[in-house]
């Protein structure tokens, strides 16, 4: 890769944020021709600009909350997605274009008809076909530098070594209750951060579990009581609600993956659109 900065530093435009500052920026369209040229990934050679200084267009918008430092971390890492409905699918959209690297993405499931109020990855020429293998088609439609691996099945405790492979965090993006404890107990062996959330109606709430907490427990009880799904059956599940959970689902994916800011560890955040109430309950 002796020659790629020199590639790069050519193609580069110098170029100004919206505050004027100056920066030096390198397009799409360039780094998938240096890539394209080379036999090196559009991840390598966005790596490599950063490293140079030289930032990728496409996360022009990221920079002065991250450093170009935190930009190459979020490129560096893998993030698992189980579950590719409304909270799925805007997640790994939200996180494509924010620049993790590696996403895993696993669903067993094909859209229906009641999904195209809220699932992004869902289109009606889409119904009756599978989530797993649009999300991976929309993912690198969005950013062709990330990498995706796409499992066409429902998670469980075979194929769990497989889907969360490498993963720095895991996200909980399932409708069952039973299915989420489980991914909740290999997440913790492996040790593995867990982002979890639920969407009912207007509500949602949100939490982060790292191996060491008690976790899910602290929300729903003895997990041998839990019911199968849970209160979005009685109140189904709004897009704008869907879409709210799933971006600060992400928010806690950046800041664990960067070791920023202040993490739902042992609190649930819980919001109601409908009277407008945030709050952030500890979890004892």
């Amino acid at each position: 890769m002796t020659n790629i900065p020199a590639k790069i530093k050519k193609l580069a435009k110098q170029s100004t944020f919206p505050d004027g500052e100056p920066y030096t920026g390198i397009s799409v369209a360039n780094t998938f021709n240096i890539s394209d040229e080379s036999g090196y990934s559009q991840r390598e050679i966005e790596i490599c600009a950063l490293g140079e200084n030289i930032i990728p267009e496409r996360y022009i918008r990221n920079m002065r909350t991250y450093t170009l430092e935190e930009q190459v971390l979020l490129l560096k890492s893998t993030v698992s997605i189980i579950g590719l409905g409304g909270l799925g699918g805007a997640v790994s959209e939200i996180l494509a274009r924010g620049g993790v690297g590696t996403l895993n993405i696993a669903d067993g499931d094909c859209f229906e008809d009641s999904n195209l109020n809220r699932q992004l990855f869902s289109s009606e020429e889409l119904l009756e076909k599978p989530k797993a293998d649009a999300g991976a088609k929309r993912i690198k439609a969005i950013n062709s530098s990330i990498d995706v691996n796409h499992f066409k099945t429902f998670f469980d405790e075979e194929n769990a070594p497989e889907i969360l492979k490498n993963a720095d965090v895991v996200v909980d993006c399932l409708d069952n209750l039973s299915i989420r404890f489980t991914l909740e107990e290999i997440a913790k062996k492996r040790g593995i951060p867990f982002v979890s959330a639920a969407v009912a109606g207007s509500a949602g709430h949100i939490t982060t579990i790292f191996p060491e907490d008690p976790g899910l427990e602290l929300i729903y009880g003895n997990r041998r009581n839990v019911p199968h799904k849970g209160a979005e059956t009685s109140l189904g599940c709004l897009p704008h609600t869907v879409t709210t959970i799933a971006a600060i689902e992400c928010s806690e994916v950046f800041k664990v993956l960067l070791k920023n800011g202040a993490i739902l560890k042992n609190q649930l955040l819980v919001v109601d659109l409908m009277d407008n109430m945030i709050e952030v309950y500890k979890l004892l």
